[in-house]
């Protein structure tokens, strides 16, 4: 069984209980993935499984890799993740694997890439609080004392300072699936993943992080 696959964020809705409650969701288009190459013990010293997913034009694809997608007889792939797996008996190459191996109730990690949001401030991205706005005030949005001049003489490392914002490889834990739809190859997890919209996500099930 593959504990992780390949899907695109199409964007987040909501939906309403009989009671009239309602519940954010994310829309998220997971697979088809196809199998394009298969790792053994005995081959390649692990177990595991190369999965392909979203459509690229092969002028835009190198001849190495379009001579690996030759193998499988699909493709070529957007993009391309190689999965571990317990056993590679019940797989083969071309084989697609989509949204219906989850179930409803089920959890999952949702691992994207955060929206990039360019150079910004501590208040903007710590969350720091700024200085008294009133006149007279010298210490409005500077992010104050960053280290000590005489021990260690220098800026301690991991310190909050401004930078870039965003962009950045985020995991969300623990989100439900509250719908599966096989036929369309989507699921709906309650709450917000990571991502714009369109933006490629991995679906990892609970206890295979």
């Amino acid at each position: 069984m593959v504990s992780t696959l390949i899907g695109k964020k199409l964007g987040m809705s909501q939906l309403f209980s009989p009671e009239g409650e309602a519940t954010p969701v994310t829309v998220i288009q997971v697979g088809p993935c196809t199998i394009t190459q298969i790792k053994s013990v005995e081959n390649d010293g692990y177990n595991a499984v190369q999965l392909g997913f979203g459509e690229q034009k092969p002028r835009g694809t190198t001849k190495p890799l379009l001579g690996h997608f030759k193998r499988c007889g699909k493709g070529p792939f957007n993009v391309i993740k190689e999965v571990k797996v317990d056993a590679v008996e019940d797989f083969e190459l071309g084989q697609e694997i989509s949204a219906d191996i989850f179930q409803v109730g089920e959890l999952v990690h949702v691992m994207g890439t955060s929206k990039g949001k360019g150079f910004a401030g501590t208040i903007k991205r710590w969350n720091f609080s700024r200085g008294p706005m009133s006149h007279g005030g010298m210490n409005k949005r500077p992010p104050g004392s960053i280290g000590c001049s005489a021990s260690p003489s220098r800026v301690i490392k991991g310190r909050k300072m401004p930078g870039q914002m965003g962009n950045r490889r985020v995991t969300v834990k623990g989100l439900k699936i509250v719908d599966v739809r096989p036929e369309e190859n989507i699921i709906l997890v309650k709450g917000a993943v990571p991502g714009a919209r369109n933006g490629v996500v991995l679906i990892i099930r609970s206890g295979k992080f």
